[in-house]
């Protein structure tokens, strides 16, 4: 054994986490399941690009109304 080996610890969080997983140990496909449904999505360059072709300059001072 090497003279600078330190004995085998591990974190409070790491504990928790490796706790968690053997309670529910359906944890990581719920995880993956949720991103899925929020950001995992499938994008349509052409109306990506419609909406960027829409954009509507912004004024330099916004709260300033225009006068005619």
């Amino acid at each position: 054994m090497s003279i600078f080996g330190r004995p085998h610890y591990t974190s409070d969080a790491t504990q928790f986490i490796e706790k968690l997983r053997e309670q529910k140990p359906t944890l990581e496909a719920e995880q993956r399941a949720g991103r899925a449904l929020l950001w995992d999505k499938q994008i349509d360059r052409q109306t990506q690009a419609e909406f960027e072709a829409a954009a509507v300059a912004q004024q330099p001072y916004v709260y300033q109304t225009k006068s005619h």
